[in-house]
């Protein structure tokens, strides 16, 4: 079995599974031109004007405080690491900077850029995702090795794949543009990507929550195309069937006005129903003496409100039955 190696976090003994050992911090650093370092890499990585514009600001006032890393590459520098760096030096008119250059391979070079640029930050899963598919489609790497390589388990291999392999053209592209994000994304592969625009499309329209699209791609799985139709038309209504909970219809008899009056006012009496259930069961057993008191003064705010909207409601809204069967039903 061929040795695998291990990305530095982030300069100290590179250990591979078999004992093959690199010593980054023999590596030195040197100056070198910055019209000279390759961009070849950057690939596997997202542009991100602002930290660039930053990063300007950043070499003019406190000039380089860590070196570039790059590996060689017919005889030149390609940047691993310090892509930012680069473009604010141009930005600068520096001339050049400073470069640890190491001799890796190309496998050990991508597990490089996932190392180094995951330290001190929140990883990107597109980028995260570039790598592992370059890893198993282009160097030929097995899942299991690409996830030994990188020090992940084999499931997150997979996820990463998929973000890229299952996703249809415009969801990627909106991944890679930062309006999409990875959670969707990874929602929206639970679907072929055929049927993947439309439900993106239905999240943007109605304005789905993470969880609403989860429950809309479960509702998808084995629905008629009637069904689809009905779905994706009206997403919320098809969530609240579910739950067994009946959207009030408009009511063609009130004004636009009203109806949006008395959707609001079913929402509010769904969630003081569900408040009410949960008070009886299980209800304050749930809650540790912490929770209560980090709670109470927000309940004692919604007993305070509900009784000024009570009075208000009084005030405003007498009860006018129309006839007998009406004060009937109302005693």
């Amino acid at each position: 079995m061929k040795a695998i190696l291990r990305p530095p976090f982030p300069f100290f003994d590179w250990v591979g599974v078999e004992g093959t050992h690199m010593h980054w911090e023999n590596a030195e650093a040197r100056p070198l031109p910055v019209t000279e370092l390759g961009e070849g890499y950057r690939r596997y990585r997202l542009a991100d004007p602002t930290a660039e514009e930053a990063m300007a600001r950043s070499l003019h006032q406190y000039g380089q405080l860590s070196p570039l890393t790059a590996c060689w590459r017919d005889g030149r520098a390609e940047l691993l690491d310090g892509f930012k760096r680069r473009t604010a030096a141009a930005q600068v008119a520096w001339r050049t900077l400073s470069v640890r250059v190491v001799e890796i391979d190309e496998r050990s070079a991508k597990a490089a850029i996932f190392g180094l640029n995951s330290a001190g930050r929140r990883p990107n899963e597109l980028e995260e995702a570039w790598i592992v598919q370059a890893l198993v489609r282009e160097d030929g790497l097995s899942q299991v090795e690409a996830a030994e390589l990188l020090g992940r388990h084999k499931s997150w291999v997979c996820r990463r794949l998929a973000l890229l392999e299952r996703l249809c053209a415009e969801a990627q592209g909106d991944l890679r543009l930062g309006i999409l994000s990875a959670g969707l994304a990874r929602q929206l592969t639970r679907l072929p990507t055929g049927n993947q625009a439309a439900v993106l499309a239905t999240a943007r329209r109605a304005s789905l929550t993470m969880v609403e699209v989860q429950g809309v791609i479960d509702l998808l799985h084995g629905a008629s195309l009637e069904q689809e139709a009905y779905i994706l038309q009206d997403p919320r209504a098809a969530l609240l069937q579910t739950e067994g909970v009946t959207r009030q219809v408009r009511d063609p008899r009130l004004s636009p006005a009203g109806n949006r009056l008395a959707r609001q006012l079913s929402f509010l009496l769904d969630l003081l129903s569900r408040l009410e259930n949960w008070h009886r069961h299980p209800g304050l057993a749930e809650l540790t003496r912490d929770d209560r008191l980090l709670l109470a003064a927000r309940f004692v705010r919604l007993a305070r409100d509900a009784r000024n909207v009570a009075n208000q409601v009084d005030d405003l809204w007498p009860l006018e039955p129309r006839d007998d069967d009406e004060r009937r039903d109302t005693q």
